[in-house]
């Protein structure tokens, strides 16, 4: 059982826990996922099945995009609505459409965010969440992040109220934090604020609305079609450059061989995915570092 499986994972559950739960559901031990998504953050969550675990790493999107909502008038220790309250103002104003366009036209761009204590990332080789655990506060390191588009949903003009919430659509960098940005949104309006709801809707060329939920998986499964629900590897990288050979040099991919850099691929600087004359996929190969007119293998898959 080779391929992709695009989850729509539930809130609740983190990102290990699909993949255990899937690998007992389909009984097999080679199962991964291609980008980790908070346990409060249901989406678009796509996992790699058998020798599709290989190809996790080309998988992991460069660009995502979310849907979410803002409350201001409340900070929490993890900047979601799982938290404690650590600050509380009342929203004590008229807040209009435009002042918030503004502000997220302020935060589109390159910008610096300093990811929370509540997240995975390393520092002195311990993740900030053990450390915030242990209710220690340490230095974080600064990040570059690309905010491609950030998007007001809501249709009001004006909001109001002792809490005031609204939507947005965000499609941003990897390594965004997307609580985060709630936070730096609220700030810039004047009030403490946290990420209320949060859903990925897109991961690199992953849409929500290809993706199956558990029920959904346990229904073909127990009707003996879940491979209708895989992804095989070639359509699951489509979004690399394809190049199709004959039987003869499929034979030496199959073996890993280093090929001649055919003329079609000299201007190809990322990964090619080699298939067969059925469109099969049997390797990624990329220009050889050190052998200017040559490609070398990066994956062999068969």
């Amino acid at each position: 059982m080779d391929g992709v499986l695009l989850l729509h994972k539930p809130a609740g559950m983190t990102s290990h826990d699909c993949v255990f739960r899937i690998r007992r559901l389909l009984q097999v031990k080679k199962v991964g996922h291609t980008g980790t998504l908070d346990p409060d953050v249901s989406g678009v969550l796509p996992i790699c099945i058998g020798k599709a675990t290989r190809i996790a790493e080309f998988l992991t999107a460069d660009q995502k995009t979310y849907e979410g909502e803002v409350t201001l008038g409340t900070a929490t220790t993890t900047e979601d609505a799982s938290g404690e309250i650590i600050a509380v103002k009342k929203v004590d104003r008229l807040i209009r459409r435009p002042e918030i366009e503004d502000v997220f036209q302020q935060l589109t761009g390159t910008i610096k965010q300093t990811p929370p204590m509540y997240s995975a990332v390393k520092v002195n080789g311990k993740k900030l969440y053990e450390y915030a655990r242990a209710g220690m506060e340490v230095e974080r390191p600064t990040r570059i992040i690309t905010i491609q588009e950030l998007v007001l949903l809501d249709e009001k003009d004006t909001f109001s109220g002792d809490a005031v919430s609204f939507r947005f659509r965000v499609t941003c960098s990897k390594g965004t934090y997307v609580r985060t940005l709630a936070v730096m949104i609220g700030e810039r309006l004047g009030y403490p604020a946290h990420m209320s709801h949060l859903v990925r809707v897109a991961s690199g060329p992953f849409l929500l609305e290809q993706c199956v939920t558990f029920a959904e998986i346990e229904k073909q499964l127990a009707a003996g079609r879940i491979d209708k629900l895989l992804l095989p590897i070639e359509k699951a990288l489509f979004h690399l450059p394809k190049y199709q050979i004959n039987d003869k040099v499929a034979e030496k991919v199959k073996n890993g061989a280093v090929l001649p850099l055919p003329d079609r691929l000299q201007s190809v600087d990322e990964p090619v995915l080699m298939v067969d004359e059925q469109n099969q996929a049997l390797a990624l190969y990329c220009k050889h570092p050190a052998k200017p007119q040559m490609i070398k293998p990066l994956k062999v898959f068969h």
